[in-house]
């Protein structure tokens, strides 16, 4: 009786006495990732410029397409939807052009950290009214300065992204 006994608290207490320490934290960045300043909000004219050429690229290849483009808060400045594409693109694209501009950064960011696990900070976006987690939303840097974002919405998500860096590669200097 006594060795059974024995043997049940070696079993229980055998984990605990082997257990590991956590693993320390990592260390803090001193500097903020996709700290772009902000700049004078993008006009009507440079943002229907950036639609025309991102709904050009998608009439090239047949693919309809909804649009559209932001200031750097996120409201809509311009958009633009391509017949025959789906009713739910119109939202979509706003979205992620809205991603981009207030977050900083492509939305693709988030897809990725999304579907390889992330981070904690790249999976609290999912906790975010309107934000998207998929590719298609590139923010708008001219000089330096986030003046907005483009958005594009109909297709899979890498024709998406193509149609919106159409746009933003007709009115950004490399």
């Amino acid at each position: 009786m006594r060795i059974a006994a024995a043997a049940i608290i070696a079993i229980f207490a055998a984990p605990v006495a082997y257990a590991q320490a956590p693993a320390a934290p990592p260390p803090v960045p001193e500097i903020m990732p996709f700290d772009i300043p902000y700049g004078q909000p993008i006009g009507l004219d440079l943002a229907n410029k950036a639609i025309a050429a991102a709904a050009a690229e998608a009439k090239k290849h047949n693919w309809k397409m909804s649009i559209s483009v932001v200031g750097p808060a996120g409201y809509l400045v311009a958009h633009e939807t391509l017949d025959g594409t789906q009713y739910a693109s119109v939202e979509i694209s706003q979205a992620k052009a809205r991603t981009a501009a207030l977050f900083r950064r492509q939305t693709s960011v988030f897809q990725n950290g999304v579907n390889t696990g992330g981070t904690p900070a790249q999976l609290s976006l999912l906790a975010v009214t309107g934000g998207v987690a998929s590719e298609g939303g590139f923010p708008i840097v001219v000089d330096g300065k986030l003046i907005g974002a483009i958005g594009a919405s109909g297709g899979m998500s890498s024709q998406d992204a193509v149609t919106a860096k159409a746009g933003l590669d007709a009115i950004t200097v490399k």
